[in-house]
């Protein structure tokens, strides 16, 4: 974080083997040429539930950041908050097409055309109660700091979450993992260096850095409380326990926002996975018909 850098040389560096900045483009079948075959002993319908869970997290924020394109404060954070975007939208087509893969369409397919690519059903056939983001990212911007706190709270706990999912036994979840894991650690950085930028910044900057980190922090509520699913796949070494991400995504936000001059907000106790469970607030319905508007409109075209 302390070294300078721009945007332009942090995307080309995070991304130098690539030869393309978003990660999850430049092929037609996400899943092509991977062994989609669901481990022993573990129930399709628990791994296709996981995934929406992690596909829908990354998604909905990807939703979210691309509410800035256009707004942000500078035209460098534009092309680094689409790039992020991107990543994200890439990790969120990988996992919704093992979702897929696994027979966990529903309602979805009814409401689309056969010829979608399952992903695309998950995505933008799903009504609000069908998807398993948490609060934390589906809730509004807020101002430039409020984004870059949620940012940085919501990237801390995907990075914590898919390093442990590097050693998963679905091959599947265990590739997105370690390919996330680069991406989400320059997420986590770049929103770490704004957030130090702004805290220790101006008067008017840190105000705002301070009341973004307490809007973020009761958004946590829920993030570390795991579902059924979520705790039979973990007892079977195929996903990952939340509560076992805590103490690393505590100490990380303390650190940073320390370091920026901010007061760390008190922690909430934990709730129950209501998002995880389909449940949320008027803004996911807000956000997803922005999302879903045009595909719903023509279901049978192709661009």
């Amino acid at each position: 974080m302390a070294h300078e850098e721009t945007v332009y040389e942090a995307l080309d560096h995070a991304h130098s083997d690539e030869g393309h900045w978003a990660f999850g483009t430049g092929f037609d079948e996400p899943l092509a040429g991977v062994d989609t075959t669901v481990p022993e002993g573990v129930d399709p319908a628990d791994l296709g539930e996981y995934c929406l869970m992690l596909g829908d997290d990354a998604l909905v924020l990807a939703q979210r950041l691309t509410q800035w394109i256009t707004n942000a404060p500078e035209l460098e954070e534009e092309v680094a908050i689409g790039n992020i975007a991107l990543d994200l939208l890439g990790q969120a087509r990988l996992l919704l097409a093992r979702a897929g893969s696994v027979g966990v369409l529903g309602r979805s397919r009814e409401r689309a055309t056969e010829s979608i690519p399952d992903e695309d059903a998950l995505a933008y056939f799903r009504d609000p109660d069908e998807f398993r983001c948490t609060a934390l990212v589906e809730a509004e911007n807020g101002d430039f700091a409020h984004t870059m706190l949620r940012l940085l709270a919501a990237a801390t706990v995907r990075l914590a979450v898919l390093a442990r999912l590097r050693e998963s036994r679905d091959p599947v979840l265990a590739a997105i993992a370690a390919k996330g894991v680069n991406e989400l650690t320059y997420h986590r950085d770049h929103a770490a260096r704004w957030v130090l930028r702004l805290g220790d910044g101006t008067e008017e900057s840190h105000r705002r850095a301070q009341a973004g980190a307490e809007a973020v922090w009761p958004l946590l509520a829920d993030v570390f409380s795991a579902t059924p699913t979520e705790q039979r796949l973990a007892a079977g070494g195929i996903a990952v326990d939340p509560a076992e991400v805590r103490g690393e995504v505590h100490a990380v936000l303390t650190e940073v926002l320390g370091r920026a001059t901010l007061t760390v907000p008190g922690w909430p106790a934990d709730a129950p996975p209501r998002g995880r469970l389909g449940e949320h607030g008027p803004e996911l319905a807000e956000l997803l018909d922005e999302l879903q508007g045009l595909a719903r409109e023509h279901p049978a075209a192709t661009w």
